[in-house]
This record gives C-alpha cells, structure tokens and sequence, in this order.
C-alpha cells in the first residue's frame, strides 16, 4: 500500500506524515508541496528538510498562476495585511464568512491535482493534514467534515475506485493533533507555520496563535519558539 501526503511543512501535514510512515513505512510514502504564489518560500524550505529527515520522496507543483484573481492576502500579488489576531476575532469580523487568508477553494484544487499525481505513481490513498479547528465557524471551508466526506467520494469514484482520501483529525482538534505528533516524536522543530516569512514566527497571526495554543494545552513550548 502506497500514501501520498499532501504535505504543507506545518504542525498538521508534518503529523499526518508521520502517521504515514509509521503506516505504510518511509519508501511508499511520497510528500507533494504545491507553491499556490504564497509571500514566502519558508514552508517549502520546511517540508523539504522534513521530508530528508524522515527518508520520503519529495514531489513540488506550482498552481501560483491558477490564484492570480484572488485578492486573499496570504498572496505575494495581493496588498492586503495579514491580520494580527486569533482566528476567533477574524470571524467575528467577518460575521461567519471565511478569513481574509482563505485562500479560494485551495484544499479542493490541491486535492484534486494530488488525486492525478497519485494516481500515477500507483498510490492506493492520499492524506492530508485538514482539522477541526479550521473549519470551526466557517474560517476555511474546505477544512470541514462534510467537504472531507464529498471530495473523498468524488476522488474515490472518479479513479475507478482505487485512491481513497484519508483526513485523520477531520474530527479532532490542533491541541489533539499535537498530542499524536508528541507521541511519535515528530520533529515540530523544523515544521513552519506563520504566515510571515520571517527568520522567526511573528507570533501574532491566527495559524502562530492556534499553533502555541496547542503547544501549551500540551504543556510544552512551541520549539518554533
């Protein structure tokens, strides 16, 4: 059985890979990053030397040219601050429409590309690293349960039924995420996350803030830090 992980360089993507190894063993696991035309190049430096260290193969893409219309301001063409605040403050503002770093239907784009790769290189699943909390009040729409469930039945049905779609905290929160990674040794040290490119975390953006969240409900220090 081979897995390709759909693999971000952050506390969730960086956990779901270890999951997979830990399942199907270092050499049928393959990690797909995706460039989407991000402001920084930080994460793929990370998931590039996670992957080195747990042995994995390593597969880029670059869909940037598919976002240029997107005034999300998690993009380098976009002049939109990236808010300084808990995810929970964003919705308020908002009033229960996705946060301005929602990038346009990206997990669906992503999944689908992954579904084509996947398929080539004969895997039987794809994982991805989608939770709880991003889905929480609207924030990231194509994080939630019943996304996880329509994609994974489209996937399924239009590859012959032969890739199934794997989210193993759909249900769970980041501070239940981070539990299972502190069990089997992830290395959150070299994961990134802020949505800053940075030498350091900004520590202020919401994916910072639920990051040392589920960190201290751990009762340990974000090593990021």
């Amino acid at each position: 059985m081979n897995a390709l992980v759909l693999f971000s360089g952050g506390v969730d993507s960086t956990t779901c890979l270890a999951m997979a190894v830990q399942s199907f063993g270092k050499e049928n696991v393959i990690c797909l990053s995706i460039s989407y035309g991000q402001k920084h190049n930080k994460e793929i430096e990370a998931a590039k030397n996670i992957t080195d260290y747990y042995g994995t193969e390593y597969v880029t893409l670059d869909l940037a040219g598919i976002f240029t219309l997107s005034n999300c301001s998690l993009l380098s063409h976009s002049g939109r601050e990236i808010p300084k605040k808990s995810y929970s403050r964003q919705l308020e503002e908002t009033r229960g429409n996705p946060v301005s770093t929602y990038v346009p239907y990206r997990n669906g784009l992503f999944l689908s590309a992954a579904a084509s790769i996947a398929l080539s290189k004969g895997c039987n699943y794809i994982c991805y690293g989608a939770h709880l909390d991003d889905a929480a009040g609207n924030a990231y729409p194509d994080c939630s349960i019943g996304f996880y469930e329509a994609v994974a039945r489209a996937i399924y049905e239009g590859s012959g039924q032969k890739l199934k779609v794997a989210a193993p905290f759909i249900s769970l929160s980041k501070t239940q995420v981070v539990a299972k990674g502190l069990e089997l040794g992830v290395p959150y040290e070299l994961t990134w996350s802020c949505y800053e490119g940075k030498e350091k975390p900004c520590g202020k953006c919401g994916t910072c803030l639920d990051r040392q969240r589920a960190f201290e409900n751990n009762h340990v220090k974000d090593p990021a830090l």
